[in-house]
């Protein structure tokens, strides 16, 4: 007979997922927390009396999980939460190891629901401005505001009171919206709309045709390139950046995959022998106006986990 632990383990494991993942901003960290989850889980059956359903027990675990792996590790940050944007005419500053970025997800380790019904609270920059509130208060939004758990559930989740729950979401909730989050609950283009942009941003990009670029983003976009420090906000500013950087066609390759409910690309760098070697995952924000944000991850390390090449033969053009 099945362990009851086991079913769970199976029927909740991505809603389970997504949810550490957005308390603790890392594809890696959360897949640590669910394992000590379904660990503690199964050490404490016994002790579960069926007062809450088992679904809100795991809550309850994994919570307790994030909180401590808070506590421990502190919270993850993209560029703009560090200092204000650079000027594409000044040198980057140097890239900064020490600093826990927040990282982008595959599409595919996400709870499918979470991508179809609350896609805005599972995008990257929604996940990085989760980070500037304390773990309590990150639960309690992501509860209550995601994932619709009722105040008086999430109270006796947290073993405080409704009253309580119900002045954390409204601190969180104006703390959220001081940040301005671009990225979060954006009105989104056409299914149409959107291959359009992405074929001509990829088309750009791949072309080093920075004309062409400027024109699918949006007047205020976003630039960001963890761990480099240094961000950039405004078309101008971002096509300046990147017209220093993309001065040969044919010197980078675009291969499409899907992060954090977002589209998104495998940034390949030519190498000798034209083979294209990993050099980044980059993230768009897409909105009816065109791109908002670029977050372009500087972590080759990632490619395994998105299933992206090894490397791109010229052939293969």
């Amino acid at each position: 007979m099945t362990h009851p632990v086991e079913s769970a383990a199976q029927q909740f494991r991505g809603e389970l997922f997504t949810y550490c993942y957005r308390m603790l901003g890392s594809p890696h960290d959360a897949e640590d927390a669910i394992q000590e989850v379904y660990l503690l889980a199964w050490r404490g059956y016994g002790d579960f009396e069926g007062r809450a359903s088992l679904r809100t027990w795991l809550y309850r675990i994994a919570t307790r999980v994030c909180l401590k792996a808070i506590d421990r590790r502190g919270r993850r940050a993209l560029p703009s939460g560090l200092g204000g944007p650079g000027d594409p005419g000044e040198p980057v500053r140097p890239r900064l190891r020490e600093v826990s970025w927040v990282e982008p997800v595959p599409d595919t380790a996400l709870d499918p629901a979470a991508t179809i019904e609350s896609r805005h609270a599972t995008r990257l920059a929604f996940i990085a401005a989760l980070q500037h509130l304390s773990g309590r208060q990150r639960a309690i939004l992501i509860l209550r505001d995601v994932l619709m758990f009722p105040a008086a559930e999430v109270a006796t989740l947290l073993a405080t009171t409704t009253p309580a729950v119900n002045s954390a979401l409204q601190r969180a909730r104006t703390q959220l919206a001081a940040l301005a989050t671009t990225g979060y609950n954006l009105s989104e283009p056409t299914d149409p709309q959107r291959r359009e942009v992405l074929d001509r941003y990829a088309a750009a990009f791949e072309n080093a045709d920075i004309a062409e670029l400027v024109r699918v983003l949006t007047e205020d976009a976003v630039l960001e390139m963890p761990p480099v420090p240094t961000w950039f906000r405004g078309r101008d500013q971002v096509g300046e950046f990147l017209r220093s950087r993309l001065t040969t066609p044919g010197a980078v390759r675009l291969v499409p995959t899907a992060a954090n409910a977002q589209p998104a690309f495998g940034v390949y760098l030519h190498g000798h022998g034209g083979v294209h070697h990993p050099h980044a995952v980059q993230l768009l924000t897409l909105t009816e106006s065109g791109i908002a944000r670029i977050d372009m991850i500087h972590d080759p390390t990632l490619f395994p986990l998105f299933d992206l090449p090894d490397l791109i033969q010229k052939a293969e053009r």
